[in-house]
């Protein structure tokens, strides 16, 4: 009897069967409310590196097509000569050189409106030997031959011709740096993630060591086995991560609604035109979501590759 009864458990286990509502893992245990509470915490910190990645990519794409869109004319006084005169002159040669969209002239006021942040009210054109700024915007910087226009505006001496290409160049780069080292922290957090899973895993097998030999004992398949396992850590790895993704995506919210009520405020402003309105679009929302699977596959295949590990070493 108790052979027919071991051989019918044998077969049962080998065939990958299990009782309903048991479960190898105790589904519930301080040690794996701790391994939740980690992926939590490290789904929460990578989730905060993407949305900050995505809103400097974003703020960066809008800074360059309006930098690459617009050149800067800069007229400098010059002791001899009228200023006035020389930008009325620079005006007419950038209205008439081809590609050019629109020419804005800065008035005197406008730009000593503009220096009152730096320097105070109450400053004179004489004071200082402040230049004259003609905003051009391009109808496609590809199309506009920029030396030309250099050429065409040495009929004014003061004149001088800023494409801003440069700073497209360093912004690009900046922006380039920002995604690489964003990436880096996720990879890294990941791989924080995997190894904590690797503990716990064999953790887990060692505290169930002695009902792990059982079922070697009556002939269970490894794969059966390191399946309970992985059902338990996957199911663990889900709620952990979906909480840090959730309580990210509060964070960087709550981040928008403050960044409002500062709108009004020149350090708002400043803020606002540097990251934007600190809101995450399409790519941001699916990153973050990429990020929450990831961590839960991560953690489910790193789960089953230990145990897998660790029953051919019982073996």
């Amino acid at each position: 009897m108790a052979t027919r009864e071991r051989d019918g458990l044998a077969g049962t286990a080998a065939a990958g069967h299990r009782p309903r509502g048991a479960s190898l893992v105790p589904p519930s245990s301080i040690a794996g409310r701790a391994l939740a509470v980690i992926i939590a915490i490290m789904t929460f910190l990578g989730s905060l590196t993407v949305g900050s990645v995505d809103l400097v990519r974003t703020a960066a794409a809008d800074w360059t097509s309006s930098i690459v869109r617009e050149a800067t004319i800069q007229v400098r006084p010059v002791p001899g000569r009228d200023l006035a005169a020389d930008v009325t002159r620079a005006t007419e040669i950038a209205v008439r050189f081809p590609g050019v969209a629109d020419v804005s002239p800065y008035t005197a006021e406008e730009t000593r409106r503009m220096l009152e942040p730096w320097l105070g009210t109450g400053l004179g054109a004489e004071d200082l030997p402040i230049p004259r700024l003609i905003v051009v915007k391009l109808a496609d910087d590809r199309r506009t031959d920029m030396e030309a226009f250099r050429r065409a505006l040495a009929e004014v001496p003061p004149a001088s011709l800023d494409d801003h290409r440069q700073w497209f160049d360093r912004l690009r780069a900046m922006a380039r740096a920002v995604i690489v080292v964003g990436l880096v922290i996720v990879a890294l957090m990941v791989a924080a993630t995997g190894l904590s899973v690797v503990f716990a895993t064999r953790a887990a097998v060692e505290t169930n060591r002695p009902v792990v030999e059982v079922l070697h004992f009556v002939g269970a398949r490894d794969a059966f086995i390191a399946g309970e396992f992985q059902r338990h850590f996957l199911w663990l790895a889900l709620k952990g991560s979906l909480a840090g993704g959730l309580a990210a995506l509060g964070a960087i919210m709550l981040s928008g609604l403050i960044a409002g009520r500062w709108r009004a405020t020149a350090g708002g402003d400043q803020i606002e035109a540097l990251f934007g309105a600190f809101s995450l679009g399409p790519t941001g929302y699916a990153a973050i979501a990429g990020l929450v699977v990831l961590v839960t596959a991560v953690a489910a295949l790193t789960c089953r590759f230990t145990v897998m590990r660790t029953l051919g070493a019982i073996d």
